[in-house]
């Protein structure tokens, strides 16, 4: 590694764990969580979950937080295992656009960002959505996208604001992670 050069952390995408990537992505680490970690929780959501009597068969894989075979976890599982870590997620307002997030905040308030993307696989056939994290890192924001082959740093905050409002265009959700005071 050459002097002076930042080392980013960089989880790549397997089937569909990017909740798990991206959250080991923001938090620069590989076992920041695991997948016996979001399974816990999203088996504790499920045992919490009113509306279990409704459950079909199907419900034993397809649970209503998280997909017992191939991950693909859900808000709720975010915002409970962000919880324990002291964080807290905050719904950014699309209507205000990217332009009224700080980023760059003084105060460390501001942890990270998590998208919810939507995505269109197999020529288009196959819908769905794509957790990815966004961390500034020593001054630079990076792109930590898990279907990535490595971070992308985005060249100045106005650069991240324009990635932001383009997806949000297209129905990304923008979700704020912030330190707890």
């Amino acid at each position: 590694m050459e002097e002076g050069k930042i080392k980013i952390y960089h989880e790549r995408q397997r089937l569909q764990f990017c909740l798990l990537h991206s959250l080991n992505n923001l938090f620069q680490g590989k076992d920041a969580f695991t997948r016996s970690d979001l399974n816990s929780i999203a088996e504790k959501l499920d045992v919490d979950d009113p509306n279990r009597g409704s459950w079909s068969p199907l419900s034993i894989v397809f649970k209503p937080h998280h997909n017992e075979i191939t991950g693909n976890y859900d808000i709720n599982v975010l915002i409970a295992v962000l919880e324990q870590k002291g964080k807290t997620v905050v719904w950014h307002d699309r209507r205000n656009g990217a332009s009224s997030i700080d980023l760059d905040g003084t105060d460390d308030r501001l942890m990270g960002i998590v998208l919810n993307v939507p995505v269109r696989r197999f020529r288009g056939l196959w819908k769905s959505r794509h957790w990815v994290a966004l961390r500034c890192i020593q001054g630079v924001w990076y792109n930590l996208d898990s279907d990535f082959a490595a971070p992308c740093a985005f060249k100045d905050t106005q650069e991240v604001r324009e990635f932001l409002d383009g997806i949000i265009a297209v129905g990304a959700e923008v979700l704020l992670i912030m330190n707890d005071k």
